[in-house]
């Protein structure tokens, strides 16, 4: 199987990785830190020129027309730069919803609004209570006319903050965690009865958490079936986590180059610290974990456009596991090898592995997602 990328996906990740090393350097991320909005404007705008908001939508509804391979390379990259900006909200998970559950309606008004910068997307999705579970929904939502009245709350919403408008699930039937009887609603952040607290999350980047105040939304608000909404949030929440795998690559990769070249200049008993067999043997263990995690991410990607829903969960169970395990020995053994001062702020290395840390709570830890990947038979049950 040929993994190379084409000429256009190599452009794609050399013209990203320019960008984002000429004006990304660690002092330039904490600057962008301090910002009112937590990232850089500039940045996100000049995303949009390079046409990355564009990449994942389809050339008829106005975007680019790439895939999950591309949305691979844009991650990977934005990983290796340790970014803040609300890619991964607002293209990943809010493009999710509008690519696979939109009306030609709208997708014709919204997606040329995401493509050119103007317009970011949250989703809210975590509850107080509802743990890993997405089918644990209390917010409400019941009809009223044509539209819909909406009550609840939701936490962490990653970029919540700054969104114009946040995707929300909301149950319109049944109980607490039944799979039916849940719809997806886009929610105008502006709109009379939405609340938002926002914050910086333990990584430096934004959420928010949502209360939403009996607020009322057009019947064009609802994506897909307002009954059995939850086959569509799964399906971009499994295409979300094959877009962290590619992160966290990134990730592993930066914590691993910064690590190498710590140990080459850093001196004990008057010897480089990479001398040592007992470091390198570490630097080694690292790299195997960068590259099974590579392979992991290369796996969830080729797996995110399957229409076969239960091989796809098992793909994404697999590759949410693989990460948080390969992430922790990639960045306990970084933290170990740079000593005290890899635990600093003013040092890089420890934010990448907090950010690793972040990557492997969201939708799931590495422990929930072996034991869903347990429960439904393992990766080949099917063939088997």
């Amino acid at each position: 199987m040929d993994f190379d990328l084409s000429e256009e996906q190599s452009m794609l990740r050399d013209s990203l990785d320019r960008l984002l090393a000429d004006a990304y350097r660690f002092e330039d991320r904490k600057r962008f830190m301090a910002a009112p909005e937590g990232w850089s404007t500039d940045i996100w705008r000049q995303m949009a020129e390079m046409g990355l908001m564009a990449l994942p939508f389809a050339e008829a509804d106005g975007g680019i027309g790439g895939g999950p391979v591309e949305t691979m390379i844009v991650m990977e990259s934005l990983g290796k730069a340790l970014a803040l900006e609300p890619y991964f909200a607002t293209v990943v998970l809010g493009g999710g919803f509008l690519r696979l559950g939109g009306s030609a309606a709208q997708k014709a008004d919204l997606i040329p609004q995401v493509a050119d910068g103007s317009l970011r997307l949250a989703f809210g999705h975590t509850e107080r209570h509802s743990r890993f579970d997405l089918a644990h929904v209390g917010t409400t939502a019941t009809r009223d006319g044509d539209g819909w009245v909406l009550s609840g709350s939701k936490s962490v919403v990653q970029h919540g903050d700054c969104a114009d408008r946040i995707f929300v699930t909301a149950r319109t039937a049944g109980g607490m965690a039944d799979e039916t009887g849940i719809g997806v609603f886009l929610v105008d952040a502006s709109a009379d009865g939405v609340s938002r607290r926002g914050y910086p999350m333990q990584d430096g980047l934004r959420a928010a958490e949502l209360t939403l105040d009996k607020v009322r939304v057009p019947a064009n608000a609802v994506f897909g079936d307002p009954e059995n909404g939850l086959p569509l949030a799964r399906r971009v929440v499994d295409q979300a986590i094959a877009a962290l795998a590619a992160e966290s690559v990134g990730v592993m990769s930066a914590m691993h180059t910064l690590t190498v070249d710590y140990m080459k200049v850093r001196k004990q008993f008057g010897v480089p610290i990479g001398s040592f067999q007992v470091l390198q043997h570490k630097a080694v263990d690292m790299y195997v974990a960068i590259e099974q995690a590579r392979s992991i991410a290369l796996y969830a990607t080729m797996m995110a456009d399957s229409g076969d829903e239960a091989e796809r969960a098992r793909a994404m169970h697999a590759a949410k596991a693989e990460i948080g395990r390969g992430g922790r020995v990639v960045g306990e053994n970084a933290i170990q090898i740079h000593g005290g001062v890899g635990m600093t702020m003013e040092y890089a290395v420890g934010h990448y592995f907090k950010r690793m840390t972040m990557i492997d709570v969201a939708f799931g830890n590495a422990d929930h997602h072996l034991r869903e990947l347990a429960r439904a038979g393992g990766l080949f049950s099917a063939a088997a």
